[in-house]
């Protein structure tokens, strides 16, 4: 059965009052008394104190104790009347309306809510597409709390989301096993201006694995400075046909656009040394356990499950299928790049590159 909740009445307080201040008992037995939740007692003596300086001097209440230095110096103490018309004097201020009673607005957020936007990028893109109405408004943090609300948890709107809840990782990883992979050149060695993600040209590299018995994966690489996804199936995780995909996605793309990737310590980058050497890129391994350090990567593996949930199998998938969901991750905002797109700061960045360098026979690949 539903629990009802309500205010306490004047009649109560005036009980309490009496229970507390004439006869001297405590919060446990003045609420089982007027048969009210302890906590309710334990906090009402607080909203309701009585101070001698907040009443005119021809207001005397009853006062049960009173000290020997006079009837206007002794300590606060509970009165009925006060605490009533504190609790009158609160019911009548005024209370903003919720955000989302706005219908306008509630309706535009569901339907980004359903196109996978998260709520930051919710609320950057309303001030970008209403920038002179204040009611289509809404914090990323209001948003979070309006989803998890209980009205809204009929809804589970959270299936929405990127992720279902929160995830709190170790800043610093623990320790690695033991060397597996060969010639592994450590993060610490990369130049430290790459983290400043100024400079274009610097890729994460992940898998994303699908669900067993198949051996079908996704390779990923995700430029660090637009955040742009690219994608391919490979058949299984091994490192030759990893190396084959790196291939494939970095050979159309001119050499100074692709200046070096960064690996997890998965063992299908094994042989990162055979793309090294033909497309002269460098690669640096993450430290163990510190996902934190490919950051754009993991993000755009997270936008990924949103279309492709983990236990999903990719046999039945093409990659066309694939490039049709790389194309919507890269077509949608991102407040971290001022909500422009990653496709838009891309062509802008290659556009860059391509105005400073004059090989002829460089190559610009157009779509990934």
């Amino acid at each position: 059965m539903t629990k009802v909740y309500s205010h306490l009445s004047a009649e109560e307080r005036v009980r309490i009052d009496e229970l507390r201040n004439r006869e001297g008992l405590g919060v446990c037995q003045i609420a089982l008394r007027i048969g009210r939740d302890k906590s309710t007692v334990s906090r009402e003596p607080g909203r309701g104190l009585w101070v001698a300086s907040d009443e005119n001097g021809s207001y005397r209440p009853y006062r049960p104790k009173r000290l020997k230095a006079g009837a206007w110096t002794s300590r606060p103490f509970y009165s009925a009347m006060t605490a009533q018309r504190k609790a009158e004097t609160r019911a009548r201020e005024f209370r903003r309306p919720l955000r989302m009673s706005y219908s306008p607005l509630l309706a535009w957020v569901m339907d980004a809510l359903r196109k996978g936007w998260t709520p930051e990028r919710i609320e950057g893109r309303l001030k970008v597409e209403w920038p002179d109405d204040p009611r289509m408004r809404i914090s990323h943090e209001c948003l979070h709390r309006w989803i998890h609300a209980k009205p809204q948890r009929a809804l589970d709107l959270r299936r929405y989301l990127p992720r279902g809840k929160r995830h709190r990782t170790r800043s610093k990883g623990r320790r690695a096993r033991g060397p597996r992979i060969p010639m592994r050149v450590p993060i610490t060695d990369r130049p430290k201006k790459v983290d400043s993600r100024h400079e274009f040209g610097h890729f994460e590299s992940d898998t994303v694995v699908g669900a067993s018995p198949s051996k079908r994966c996704i390779d990923t690489q995700v430029e660090r400075k637009s955040r742009r996804l690219f994608a391919r199936f490979i058949p299984d995780k091994g490192a030759p046909t990893t190396a084959r995909a790196e291939y494939d996605i970095h050979k159309d793309i001119p050499a100074p656009a692709r200046i070096d990737r960064t690996w997890d310590n998965g063992t299908e980058s094994s042989c990162h040394l055979l793309v090294d050497e033909d497309l002269g890129m460098l690669t640096y391994y993450a430290d163990p356990y510190s996902s934190h350090q490919r950051g754009s990567n993991e993000n755009r593996n997270g936008r990924i499950r949103c279309h492709l949930p983990k236990r999903t199998s990719f046999d039945d998938l093409t990659d066309a299928d694939l490039q049709v969901i790389v194309q919507e991750i890269n077509d949608t905002p991102m407040k971290v790049l001022d909500w422009e797109t990653p496709n838009e700061v891309w062509y802008r960045e290659l556009g860059k590159v391509m105005s400073k360098t004059s090989h002829p026979k460089t190559s610009v690949a157009l779509t990934n």
